[in-house]
């Protein structure tokens, strides 16, 4: 296993380029890739090398920042430089259709493509300063999420995670991990169970790498597990991340995550989301609005290259589920817990 520290940024600008961690070698390998085009950046949150809600949006704003780069090159008006980077950027809005932080962040890239008053070179440079503020500004929320969350952690608590929503998804503390450290920061005797997460496996790839990398106990457990160990008592509370979540509070994450809160509800065990306020979409009244990414069914008939099942079975491949409010206790953000009801604290929150 390589070396990996929590503080170690996933994502960051640097120069005329974005630096990343290459998420699909993990954990066999520890190493960053330079994404270097627009293009290049579209098939690395396409095909994951960059994932998780908080990391893409970051990616997509550096997205946009290299397609500007390219275009600036080009022998173009100002007003045709713009027109054709507005199409670069909703193009890179599509690279994944669930996480809402990825469209969060073009947007706000786009809102200085339409609005500012430099020169084409003076706009790729406040487009770069943006996507960088977005870095600094992802850590900052990050541990304030983290600190909030702690708050409702019992002490010797053992937290479920589900899937990665780590220093791996974010760009360097993490969200539902976020929780996890700054509640281990203050109680040692914090531990983790993690789901593996099938069938990218995240959880058994990426979290119990970070976590066992920070020193924090964790257990990994298979995703059909969680019942059998809540009931035997051993699962304190749940905290989760998420890719999207509606205005009365349905919450999209990982496919099993809905599961899990079924579960957890059951066993009377709090079951916590925690995710920035821009992975909230005000704009869909209700999970059913949430567009569902179907992946390849390689992902589900292979593990490390091998086929392990019949070659012509039918597959099918839901990237993420929708985890009703009712079963949700509290959404974990930078501005506090957010309680039921949760059409009125969200709206409560993006007011304050």
């Amino acid at each position: 296993m390589a070396e990996f520290h929590s503080k170690i940024k996933t994502i960051e600008w640097i120069n005329n380029y974005s630096k990343m961690v290459d998420q699909t070698v993990l954990p066999y390998e520890f190493k960053y890739v330079n994404i270097t085009s627009g293009q290049e950046m579209y098939d690395a949150i396409k095909t994951m090398i960059v994932r998780g809600a908080p990391a893409i949006g970051v990616a997509g704003a550096h997205g946009v920042v290299l397609y500007a780069q390219e275009l600036a090159k080009e022998n173009l008006s100002r007003d045709e430089f713009a027109k054709r980077l507005l199409e670069k950027a909703d193009y890179m809005a599509t690279s994944r259709p669930t996480a809402v932080n990825l469209m969060w962040a073009v947007e706000k890239q786009k809102e200085i493509i339409k609005n500012s008053t430099a020169d084409i070179k003076g706009i790729v440079e406040e487009l770069k300063q943006n996507a960088i503020k977005m870095e600094n500004d992802d850590i900052e929320i990050n541990k304030k999420i983290g600190d909030y969350g702690a708050e409702v952690v019992p002490k010797g608590a053992t937290i479920l995670t589900h899937c990665n929503a780590g220093g791996l998804a974010t760009v360097g503390y993490g969200t539902a991990l976020g929780v996890v450290r700054s509640a281990f920061a203050n109680d040692p005797t914090i531990q983790v169970f993690a789901d593996e997460t099938r069938p990218r496996q995240q959880g058994a790839r990426i979290t119990t790498f970070e976590l066992t990398m920070d020193g924090i106990p964790t257990t990994l457990i298979t995703d059909g597990m969680c019942s059998y160990f809540m009931k035997k008592g051993m699962i304190d509370m749940v905290v989760v991340g998420a890719d999207r979540i509606a205005a009365n509070g349905d919450a999209a994450n990982k496919i099993g995550t809905y599961t899990v809160a079924i579960a957890a509800k059951y066993h009377n065990i709090p079951f916590y989301v925690a995710a920035p306020l821009s992975t909230i979409d005000t704009s869909i009244k209700t999970g059913d609005e949430i567009v569902i990414e179907e992946r390849s069914r390689d992902e589900v008939t292979h593990i490390n290259g091998k086929i392990i099942c019949a070659e012509s079975v039918n597959v099918i491949n839901p990237g993420f589920d929708v985890t009703p409010h009712e079963l949700i206790s509290g959404i974990i953000t930078e501005k506090g817990i957010l309680r039921p009801a949760y059409t009125k604290s969200i709206a409560e929150a993006f007011r304050l």
